[in-house]
């Protein structure tokens, strides 16, 4: 109700009804895909049924005009992704997360120090005063030189350590020391990206900011997902980006975390290809992007009844 007066539309002027259908908890995901049914059956709209990374994917083009082919860092409470977008629905996954997700990593972290939920926003405000050097925390993964992510070491250490702070300052020290190692390591693995997409694509030149919108044909990384409102990471990627040339492109603060224009603009695009879902379509609690590499070399080899999980 709120979208359609804010948006000054009448029902009759809808072209179609976008709903997300995983992944996630599957309960809420089947009420709003079926009130999305409900809807385009009540007023004979296509039906969209859209996966929620994608949404998270297309996000900076809320903001941005940012033209296909680009590097997509995805990184939320529930997802930590490296992936090559070529359009909407041909994407392939270059590395993800082998245990827990970095947003996962920051809530976590944040309610063993007291802060609360959702965790992030009070880590990253709280570590403003905070001097991380004073600890060291472990580094995952060093030995191996894909782009996968691991963040589980991490909060399990920086959780021991939260027993131990006394004192507010040991709080924000512990706080900035972990943003700080979510940060590097997020960095680490999108420069491994990096140089394997331009490896792949020697095509692709420099960005140019100065010629105005992100043009295809140029090196382009997005990151979106709710981790990407926080500004020690946006600031280290940007940094990153620029030292190999590719343009740096975020949602506004508002689409960063889970919200419906995301939703709204996949379902768009796929409707503008003429890519429609049937009334019967499922809600799936698991819904990888790139399925064929989810399912041919899954991180989880045990998949489970629910299906690939990453």
């Amino acid at each position: 109700r709120q979208a359609m007066e804010q948006s000054g539309l009448d029902w009759s002027e809808l072209s179609g009804v976008a709903a997300t259908a995983g992944p996630g908890l599957v309960g809420g995901v089947m009420v709003g895909l079926s009130y999305g049914k409900a809807v385009a059956l009540a007023r004979d709209l296509p039906l969209v049924a859209i996966n929620h990374l994608e949404g998270h994917a297309v996000s900076a083009r809320l903001g941005a005009e940012t033209a296909y082919p680009f590097l997509l860092l995805l990184v939320s409470g529930g997802h930590c992704q490296l992936l090559e977008v070529r359009g909407i629905g041909d994407m392939s996954r270059l590395g993800t997360t082998i245990d827990d997700a970095a947003g996962e990593a920051f809530d976590k972290i944040a309610k063993a120090m007291g802060l609360g939920y959702p965790g992030g926003p009070a880590l990253e405000k709280l570590a403003a005063s905070g001097d991380g050097s004073r600890y060291e925390l472990p580094r995952a993964l060093l030995g191996r030189k894909d782009c996968d992510f691991s963040f589980s070491g991490l909060k399990t250490a920086a959780s021991r350590l939260a027993q131990t702070c006394e004192t507010e300052q040991d709080r924000a020290d512990l706080a900035d020391a972990v943003q700080k190692a979510i940060a590097r390591q997020l960095m680490e693995r999108t420069e491994r990206a990096m140089k394997a997409y331009l490896e792949s694509h020697p095509e692709l030149v420099a960005y140019d900011a100065a010629a105005g919108a992100a043009k295809s044909g140029q090196r382009l990384f997005v990151v979106a997902g709710g981790v990407a409102a926080n500004k020690t990471v946006r600031a280290t990627l940007q940094k990153l980006a620029t030292k190999y040339g590719f343009g740096f492109f975020a949602p506004p603060m508002a689409y960063c975390t889970d919200n419906a224009a995301m939703i709204a603009l996949a379902g768009a695009e796929r409707l503008e290809k003429g890519w429609v879902s049937d009334l019967d379509a499922v809600a799936r609690p698991r819904w990888p992007l790139d399925e064929a590499r989810a399912t041919g070399d899954p991180v989880h080899k045990k998949q489970g009844r629910k299906g690939a999980k990453a």
